[in-house]
């Protein structure tokens, strides 16, 4: 008997429950990508591959969120702690920078208008 959860597809065999054989989601990228660009559904998607609805929808949300952190620039970065022997390329190097750089421009923006306010209130107030 086969039984579809939030955590996948459980089949029983003689009243034990046996979980399918794992598949990372991302493996299937590009013919999620394609189904959705042809109109399919959520379900339909999952039921193709053996997923459910809410992972096909959660895979849908990050991939709209790295989409957009790509099209503004900011570097992509994997979670965690980086491997003993992973090695730094010139373009992490330079994306980490763009990215620091950015942030800093927008700090400094910020305290600008909190300065220009703060000024614009003691004028009114008339102190100096």
């Amino acid at each position: 008997m086969t039984k579809n959860t939030p955590y996948g597809i459980i089949e029983t065999i003689g009243g034990v429950a046996m979980s399918r054989g794992y598949s990372h989601i991302k493996e299937y990228e590009k013919e999620i990508l394609e189904l959705k660009k042809q109109g399919l559904s959520h379900r339909q998607i999952g039921e193709k591959f053996g997923f459910t609805k809410e992972q096909i929808k959660g895979f849908s949300k990050r991939h709209n969120k790295e989409q957009q952190k790509l099209a503004a620039g900011i570097a992509l970065k994997k979670k965690g702690r980086p491997a003993k022997d992973s090695i730094v390329t010139e373009e992490d190097k330079l994306s980490d920078l763009r990215y620091k750089l950015a942030r800093k421009e927008a700090r400094i923006k910020q305290l600008e208008m909190e300065n220009e306010l703060m000024r614009d209130f003691l004028s009114l107030t008339g102190k100096k």
